[in-house]
């Protein structure tokens, strides 16, 4: 039978030396690699010591931002669930009531938001689908649980310091971000 290619090579069928059957080169070889190894920078960091670098497109755990006054920045239009693409964003509206101007920014706020994290795929379309900036993902990771119901964050879960209360903290939340 003819081959399809001329890449076929002969095979070379002789019988193995003393030095070859008892694997000494092959075994040097493995030893020259390993010690290789051994004066390489490591790969592995002390993870709660050490932090390793993320890329500035990272996209992590869900915050729902504030304004400078402190007001909650969500109107609860929708947008970001409706562009969930895994339905992970959940969100009841309410309106504001007579006395409440200090606590939200306009007359309709979310009474109740919740994301699980099961199922978000931390695409950044809520981001993206917000009007009013209110959600971001930041540049923490969801830490993990042994419960499913550690998962399902609340508003106040994601909610950032307020401002005007904890400015040291409100910075720290907002990272690298420009507040707006």
């Amino acid at each position: 039978m003819q081959a399809l290619t001329n890449r076929a090579k002969a095979v070379d069928r002789k019988p193995l030396s003393l030095i070859e059957k008892l694997y000494v080169w092959n075994i040097g070889k493995g030893m020259i690699i390993t010690l290789g190894h051994f004066f390489k920078k490591k790969a592995t960091i002390s993870y709660p010591e050490e932090k390793r670098p993320f890329s500035p497109v990272f996209r992590g755990l869900h915050i729902l931002n504030r304004d400078e006054e402190g007001r909650e920045r969500c109107t609860a239009c929708g947008l970001c669930a409706l562009a969930c693409p895994a339905e992970a964003i959940t969100m009841e509206a309410a309106e504001r009531l007579p006395g409440e101007e200090n606590l939200y920014r306009e007359e309709k706020y979310a009474a109740k938001y919740e994301i699980n994290m099961l199922r978000c795929i931390f695409c950044g379309l809520c981001e993206e689908a917000c009007p009013k900036d209110a959600v971001y993902l930041s540049e923490t990771f969801a830490p993990s649980n042994y419960q499913r119901k550690g998962f399902i964050y609340g508003k106040q879960d994601l909610l950032i310091p307020s401002p005007k209360e904890n400015p040291g903290e409100y910075q720290k939340a907002i990272g690298n971000r420009k507040a707006n």
